[in-house]
């Protein structure tokens, strides 16, 4: 996947405002509560994952260090350190989801897209990940894409998800 080095890491005018009034709900001096819902403004706006130089850019914009930026943006499975694909697949794989099948979904999106864990397709449309507890035991096995579940998981509703999210080739957001 090709990645535009050179594109200049700023928020729009609209996005900027949203920041900045999300940093006023906390009072001075700890501006730096207001880091993991821009983190998450600055991934949907700058291609779903954050580069280094994105992580600096939100540690100026909270006057604070970039290590303290990166020590959540790494603690966290919902941040992307590097590109994924248009429909980011996130399958749990904790205890519940595992003894209900999980790993055999997970085998078989490997093998229905030719990747790995970790990988994204060639034309940079799907990328697999396991992520810890999505919260949904019940329901287990279970993935996430984008901010929408699919619990209860076969192998054929995983083929007919993943033949809809084809089908559609939009970011993960709305897949």
């Amino acid at each position: 996947m090709e990645i535009d080095q050179k594109r200049e890491i700023r928020f729009n005018e609209e996005t900027m405002a949203t920041v900045q009034k999300i940093i006023k709900r906390y009072p001075e001096g700890r501006e730096k509560s207001a880091l993991i819902p821009i983190l998450h403004i600055a991934q949907a706006e700058f291609d779903g994952w954050l580069s280094p130089a994105t992580m600096d850019y939100v540690a100026s914009i909270l006057n604070i260090q970039p290590i303290e930026v990166y020590e959540v943006a790494s603690f966290y499975s919902m941040f992307n350190l590097n590109p994924v694909g248009k429909c980011l697949i996130e399958v749990c794989r904790t205890s519940s989801c595992w003894l209900m099948g999980a790993e055999d979904v997970v085998r078989h999106i490997e093998k229905k897209l030719n990747i790995h864990v970790g990988e994204t397709t060639a034309d940079g449309q799907f990328t697999l990940k396991t992520v810890e507890c999505l919260g949904s035991c019940g329901t287990a096995p279970m993935m996430q894409v984008g901010h929408e579940y699919h619990e209860n998981l076969t192998l054929e509703k995983v083929d007919e998800l993943l033949n809809k999210w084809k089908a559609e080739g939009k970011r993960s957001r709305y897949c």
